[in-house]
């Protein structure tokens, strides 16, 4: 079922190991970068975070409900300023990713969780946001006691004025496409490319009933200030 969803969804540590091959031959080493990881807070997005960490040594949490890149020019200045020095340039690597559960029965959105019996919702911000959709309710005043929810339907309901409401699994690409929209414009405010090279990769986190994939989003370096595309097997 993941694989229909999501064609190229590979296992995570997979995912992580293409990202390090691609890197290496850029220059960039665990000893010369920081890495930035967006996921979002669910606890299972946590083994991401940690197969990040295994390689590239501690990393700096971007994330928010569902992934969204919240943490605007101030965070972000926050994370290149940890960046190790002593190297010829900076460097960044910044990874953004949502996520969606997939349950035994193949139901998208429903996982089982450590500890738990019964399944639970995965992105349950992106499936609480989705209800409010189908009911025509959705508020976009901005709630103090719901900061991060508010901010989520500000940020995505634009883009689904006059449309159907999508599937879940729809929703989940849209989300992870505004994402990176705010983690490029925080980044193209906080980071020189005179001095520093950076590397973005996307994607979806997929917690399927045989554990965790990876589909890749988008994936680029920008080393000496150009673009230079990356690509991730997808079958």
């Amino acid at each position: 079922m993941p694989e229909e969803l999501f064609p190229g969804a590979q296992p995570q540590h997979l995912y992580h190991e293409m990202v390090r091959r691609l890197l290496a031959p850029l220059g960039f080493t665990a000893a010369n970068t920081i890495a930035c990881v967006g996921v979002c807070r669910d606890e299972l997005t946590s083994s991401f975070v940690d197969g990040v960490q295994r390689l590239w040594g501690e990393a700096f949490n971007l994330g928010s409900l569902a992934g969204m890149a919240f943490l605007g020019r101030t965070g972000l200045a926050a994370a290149i300023s940890h960046a190790p020095t002593g190297f010829d340039r900076q460097r960044f690597l910044f990874f953004a990713l949502s996520h969606l559960g997939v349950g035994e029965d193949g139901e998208v959105g429903m996982c089982v969780r450590p500890g738990q019996n019964t399944p639970t919702p995965a992105c349950g911000a992106l499936i609480a946001f989705r209800k409010e959709l189908l009911s025509g309710q959705v508020s976009l005043e901005l709630d103090p006691e719901d900061l991060e929810l508010s901010l989520l339907r500000r940020r995505l309901y634009p883009r689904l004025v006059d449309r159907p409401v999508p599937p879940l699994a729809e929703l989940t690409e849209l989300a992870l496409e505004v994402t990176l929209e705010d983690l490029e414009r925080a980044i193209a405010l906080t980071v020189d490319p005179r001095e520093a090279d950076y590397a973005v990769f996307t994607g979806i986190q997929i917690h399927a009933p045989g554990g965790h994939l990876v589909w890749p989003g988008s994936s680029y370096a920008v080393i000496a200030g150009q673009r230079h595309p990356l690509a991730l097997a997808k079958a």
